[in-house]
């Protein structure tokens, strides 16, 4: 769990897979005379290694090769994809479900047992990659409990940053009402009284 999972009360189930649809900053905003720069922690075999590690889903000296960091780089688009949809559209939607049933192909789960907890789902794999099936056992994990419907992403384009919707209703649309929204709805006033005009 990272600062920014901490810091956004993800639940402990999502705090990965949150972290790694986040991996990509997408945002182009301008807030407060600041232009928000893009990035992405993931552009190589080391980065992705990095972000595993600092996560604890990489055995220390392990090394992801570039097949590897492809089916990475896969599985984080098709988890965007899928976040993108609207939940109640998500299992419908062939197009957002086809990439990420495709890239949790190589990321196969086993149930474990062990004397200290439940079962639990595990990687199937054995490679440096096997940590990243963690993120296929939140997916599997969120969409049992229904946790998974309140991981979003944002509707304001410049932004599209995922965030977890603690509201009771489950009906946010934005990340931080107070930037995206406003930005949204600003937006659309003005758009609305130029028509008017």
């Amino acid at each position: 769990m990272s600062k920014e999972s901490r810091k956004f009360k993800v639940p402990d189930e999502l705090a990965n897979l949150y972290d790694f649809a986040n991996s990509l900053d997408v945002r182009h905003f301008t807030h407060h005379g600041v232009q928000h720069v893009q990035s992405d922690a993931l552009t190589d075999p080391r980065e992705l290694a990095a972000w595993m590690s600092e996560h604890g889903l990489l055995a220390v000296g392990a090394r992801i090769t570039p097949a590897m960091f492809d089916a990475a780089l896969q599985l984080r688009t098709g988890v965007r994809t899928y976040l993108e949809c609207d939940p109640i559209e998500r299992r419908k939607d062939k197009d957002a479900i086809r990439p990420l049933s495709n890239a949790l192909r190589a990321f196969p789960l086993v149930v474990e047992a062990s004397n200290d907890r439940d079962m639990a789902l595990g990687p199937a794999r054995s490679d440096p990659l096997a940590g990243l099936s963690a993120i296929a056992a939140e997916l599997y994990v969120g969409s049992v409990k229904g946790t998974l419907d309140r991981l979003k992403m944002c509707a304001a384009e410049e932004c599209r940053r995922v965030f977890f919707d603690r509201s009771k209703p489950a009906t946010r649309r934005w990340c931080m009402s107070t930037l995206c929204g406003n930005r949204m709805k600003t937006r659309t006033y003005r758009a609305r009284h130029r028509n008017i005009d």
